[in-house]
């Protein structure tokens, strides 16, 4: 942890965004949905001045921490995007609470510096890691509301996710399908331009093991959708699964760098 290492701005824009995502979190019940919804828009955008000033204002930093919290960020956009065409969308006070943890875990863990590197294709590198991130965790995200959709269907309740159930499988779907398009491009330029990138050979670290393996289960999935028409409980189970092996594959192999054994990465 270096807490001593964040600039005033970066404390106060950090605090802000916290708070930001607080109200709406723990006042899910007491808020209008118009006020709700204007205060998760603005803990967005101060959750994006963290992530920028991260990248301008402060030295430039990361780590497991840094890539949860630009993965809730991804989340939270697909998710305001979203509402301007299902306005009837659910699941506001659990997304503004990842916000906030999120957040704060990024100020308490902000990684290591990053090293300086001639090739410009390490970033776009790491984009197409955190955006195949982002897909799945909204695929992840889609996938927790059918799950609670079918739920209060089973005991003849009101659906709370404000979708029909089939509107929610087919986002989710698409979600996944777009993020493995993305660890796609991300894992054959690993192959491809790892001498390029990172100044070394392709290697079976956990990183990459982690990163194959959910690529396997993605690609079953998305196999077993196109020719048996998986659905449901099964393919929610089956992406949990390969969401929690992309989850170890970076952030899991940091967070045992920088939080456990404490070396730099």
């Amino acid at each position: 942890m270096i807490l001593s290492s964040a600039s005033p701005a970066g404390v106060a824009l950090t605090l802000a965004a916290a708070v930001a995502y607080a109200v709406p979190a723990a006042g899910a019940s007491r808020l209008s949905e118009h006020a709700a919804r204007l205060a998760l828009v603005a803990a967005w955008v101060l959750h994006g001045c963290v992530l920028a000033w991260g990248l301008v204002g402060d030295a430039p930093r990361f780590g497991f921490a840094p890539a949860v919290s630009v993965t809730a960020w991804l989340v939270l956009t697909v998710y305001t995007v979203e509402t301007k065409v299902f306005p009837e969308l659910r699941g506001r006070w659990a997304l503004a609470g990842l916000g906030a943890a999120a957040v704060v875990l990024a100020f308490i863990f902000p990684g290591t510096p990053l090293h300086t590197t001639a090739s410009p294709l390490l970033p776009l590198h790491w984009a197409l890691g955190i955006a195949s991130y982002g897909l799945f965790a909204a695929a992840v995200v889609h996938a927790w509301l059918m799950q609670r959709v079918e739920h209060t269907m089973r005991h003849a309740r009101e659906p709370q996710a404000g979708l029909p159930l089939l509107t929610l499988e087919r986002l989710t779907f698409r979600f996944a399908t777009a993020g493995f398009v993305l660890l796609t491009a991300t894992l054959l330029a690993g192959l491809f331009f790892s001498e390029v990138l990172y100044g070394r050979s392709w290697r079976w670290d956990h990183k990459t093991v982690f990163s194959v393996l959910s690529w396997l289960v993605f690609a079953l999935l998305l196999l077993g959708r196109a020719r048996f028409g998986w659905r449901g409980r099964k393919a929610v189970r089956v992406i949990y699964i390969g969401s929690l092996l992309l989850l170890l594959a970076y952030v899991g192999s940091r967070f045992v760098i920088e939080v456990i054994l404490r070396r730099p990465a």
